[in-house]
């Protein structure tokens, strides 16, 4: 059963883990760090058309570039506790060498509208890309689910962080999975690639456009808005929020999306001096595992827009991967999988996506494409 978090419970607990800086992002109003507003712990912003605040001139050696939520936030200070483990001469123990800049993005001000409907993942990332490529930060870190597949020239992900559970997680006061909700029932969920397989497993239910950061859903989730939702358990363990969960769902139930539980760091590619601080960070089997599933996603031009999921493990040198790819409202489901070699993992992920582009016909990403463009909401169940 899911367990109702008060918010000093909660405030309480991500102070204890990650400090005042995020406890404060995850109670406060959406506008706790519009610009010019106080940030506690070390932290500068950046903006569009604002310049970063720094810390302390004199004591920032390398700045990092993150969103403002209280999961980038505690994204962030897990990079920066581990750069002061692999540097503590060179970055403080506590990383006190490493700033931290809050930057705002579209994705995050956008709230009232479907991912889908405003451009897709990109929308977390672009001003992150544009904050890095004018130097106002050396390196940013990325929940890897919203990084597109394609990056700006000048730049290259140089590492991923030991991956978290990719696994999702269904939330409800009242029901204990989808299965349970009567018809009728609505469940919040921004994501395409969740609806599906939500209508796929229960076609009598409704899903509706549900966005905002993790504190924000399950507020709504309390306040009845919805009867259920779902989230990234990585999200949540990483949050220390894992008693609000009511059922992890397998793979089976619900395949994850491409590199859902990944932290990936982006770098000038010309940098060298971050480069040698974030190639330390990196685990090789993450970022096999995530590449393999990108060249999947690459192959079918996947994004917010489309219903697209896929989940790589490597064994003992093997890669595993499961692919799928479905329309909104679940009646057509594509599924491709593949067991090879490391040195293939590439060409894997391009074949499983090029075998479900061939089953499932260009017609049908060509009709995904036009269900998308012309819903209003492009997580309400479509009526035909």
């Amino acid at each position: 059963a899911r367990h109702k978090l008060s918010p000093l419970a909660a405030r309480n607990a991500l102070e204890d883990r990650f400090g005042a800086a995020v406890a404060l992002a995850a109670v406060s109003q959406a506008d706790a760090f519009a610009p010019g507003s106080a940030l506690p712990g070390g932290i500068a912003r950046a903006g569009a058309r604002s310049s970063i605040m720094p810390m302390m001139a004199a004591e920032a050696k390398i700045r990092l570039g993150t969103r403002g939520s209280p999961l980038a936030l505690a994204q962030a200070y897990e990079t920066r506790r581990r750069l002061a483990e692999a540097f503590p001469e060179e970055l403080g123990k506590d990383g006190e060498h490493v700033q931290i800049n809050i930057i705002n993005t579209s994705g995050d001000m956008k709230l009232d509208k479907a991912l889908s409907e405003i451009g897709g993942k990109g929308l977390f990332t672009k001003e992150l890309d544009v904050a890095l490529l004018t130097n106002e930060v050396d390196f940013c870190v990325h929940s890897m689910k919203d990084v597109p597949t394609w990056l700006p020239e000048g730049t290259h992900l140089e590492t991923m962080l030991p991956r978290e559970d990719t696994r999702d997680a269904f939330i409800s006061p009242k029901f204990s999975s989808i299965e349970a909700l009567p018809k009728g029932s609505v469940i919040g969920s921004a994501s395409l690639r969740r609806q599906a397989q939500i209508l796929a497993v229960n076609p009598g239910v409704s899903c509706v456009n549900f966005r905002g950061n993790v504190q924000t859903r399950l507020r709504k989730l309390d306040d009845e808005v919805v009867d259920a939702t779902m989230l990234a358990l990585a999200g949540l363990k990483r949050m220390s929020m894992e008693d609000c969960i009511t059922k992890i769902l397998s793979w089976d139930e619900m395949l994850p999306a491409v590199a859902q539980g990944a932290i990936g760091i982006q770098v000038r590619s010309d940098d060298e001096k971050t480069i040698k601080y974030i190639s330390a960070l990196n685990d090789d089997n993450t970022k096999k595992a995530v590449s393999c599933e990108r060249s999947f996603l690459a192959t079918l031009d996947g994004s917010c827009k489309t219903p697209i999921a896929a989940q790589a493990v490597l064994k003992d040198g093997i890669v595993h991967l499961k692919g799928l790819v479905c329309n909104p409202d679940g009646t057509k489901m594509f599924r491709a999988e593949r067991t090879g070699p490391v040195a293939d993992l590439m060409a894997m992920g391009k074949d499983a996506g090029e075998e479900i582009r061939a089953e499932a016909g260009e017609q049908f990403f060509v009709d995904l494409q036009a269900y998308v463009q012309n819903i209003q909401a492009a997580n309400t169940k479509p009526v035909k």
